[in-house]
Formats: structure tokens, C-alpha cells, sequence
């Protein structure tokens, strides 16, 4: 295949994904801002998140960051900024912060390094647990343990399920396909021999 019609098919194959901003400061207190859409649920408790990385390159400042300071934020992207999130993937220099040059305006949180976007409903503030390189393409795996959350009240249901239908966050398909949720459904607990039935909400 042509590279950048493979490109754009195999990361469009699964669908949907999640689409965060991610975070991040160096020591020297340059911050930096970059969308991703690799986030994976990994585990409650302890509360794990997954992500991949592409390959650590001289301009990328996003690993390096996280592996010096050992922190990082997720942060969701709402329809009114998705064009300023989309073009935090460019590739900017380093040391040029993609806050400052894309329009996001930085929020912290005392006690807590890597900057949160202020233009989120939904944050999440984690800290480094594991980092697994993968040799076969030159990714890394990056874990981190869920340390804040900072959502409205409104957003939580009563279960804990976080309504991102309310929050306004976006979805992507492949590298620059995005998409606004709507709900279909909530379904009870699975059990073998029972027909799923809805959640009452």
C-alpha cells in the first residue's frame, strides 16, 4: 500500500477512540501540550491508565518530561477547541510550549506539577508507575496511577459512571476524524442466563 493511505487505514480500523490533551512540564518549567488518542482503562484499584507513546524523537519533549517529573495530566477535548487540540500535533520545537501557541490557557492544582487544561470539563492528573518499550516499533507503553480528578458534581451519576455525553467530550476516529457521542443505552450487570436488561437512570 501506499504509506499514507496505510497509515490512515490501519488507524482507522478500530473505530473509535478516546481523545485526551495530554499535560505535561519540564524541570525547567516549560510546559507542553499534546493530543493523543492511545488512553486505556488498565485497572480501578489501584486506578490505572494506559497510553501509548510514539517513538521519543529530538523535538518530542512529551516522554521526556513525563519520565523527568513523573507526572502528567489527560484532559478531554470539547467541540469549541478541537480545532486549537488538533493542531497541538504539530511538530512545534522543543521548548515551545503548545499551550501558549494553540490557545489553551494552564490550570494547576497545589502540590500537583504537570499543568491541567483549563478549557476541560473533565481532567485527570496521574503519576508515573511503569514505562514498557516496545522494541518492535519503537513505542512505549506509559502507566500512571490516577492521583486527581477534577470534574463537576453534575457530570458523576449517582453509580459513579461519568456522563462524558454532559461533559462535551469528543471522540476520534483514525488521525483527524472527530466525533461527538450520544448515548444508546446503560445495561445492568451481565449475567449468564439473563437477558440484559436497561439500567434506570
Amino acid at each position: 500500500m501506499e504509506n499514507h493511505y496505510r497509515i490512515s487505514l490501519i488507524n482507522s480500523l478500530v473505530g473509535y477512540k478516546s481523545l485526551n490533551l495530554l499535560g505535561t512540564i519540564s524541570n525547567d518549567g516549560v510546559t507542553n501540550l499534546s493530543l493523543i488518542s492511545s488512553a486505556f482503562h488498565l485497572g480501578a484499584n489501584p486506578p490505572l491508565l494506559g497510553m501509548v507513546i510514539r517513538p521519543e524523537r529530538g523535538h518530542n519533549d512529551t516522554l521526556s518530561n513525563i519520565k523527568s517529573t513523573g507526572q502528567y495530566t489527560l484532559n478531554n477535548v470539547l467541540p469549541q477547541w478541537y480545532k486549537q487540540a488538533h493542531q497541538t500535533s504539530a511538530s512545534y520545537p522543543s521548548g515551545v510550549s503548545e499551550f501558549d501557541c494553540c490557545g489553551f490557557k494552564k490550570y494547576y492544582v497545589p502540590g500537583f506539577k504537570a499543568p491541567f487544561v483549563f478549557q476541560s470539563t473533565v481532567r485527570i492528573g496521574l503519576e508515573l508507575v511503569e514505562i514498557i518499550d516496545i522494541e518492535m516499533n519503537g513505542t512505549t507503553i506509559v502507566i500512571g496511577e490516577i492521583v486527581q480528578i477534577l470534574a463537576n458534581d453534575f457530570l458523576i451519576e449517582e453509580d459513579g459512571n461519568l456522563d462524558h455525553v454532559k461533559a462535551g467530550t469528543m471522540t476520534v476516529s483514525g488521525l483527524d476524524s472527530y466525533f461527538l457521542p450520544e448515548i444508546v443505552g446503560r445495561l445492568e450487570y451481565a449475567k449468564p442466563g439473563k437477558e440484559p436488561q436497561e439500567l434506570i437512570r
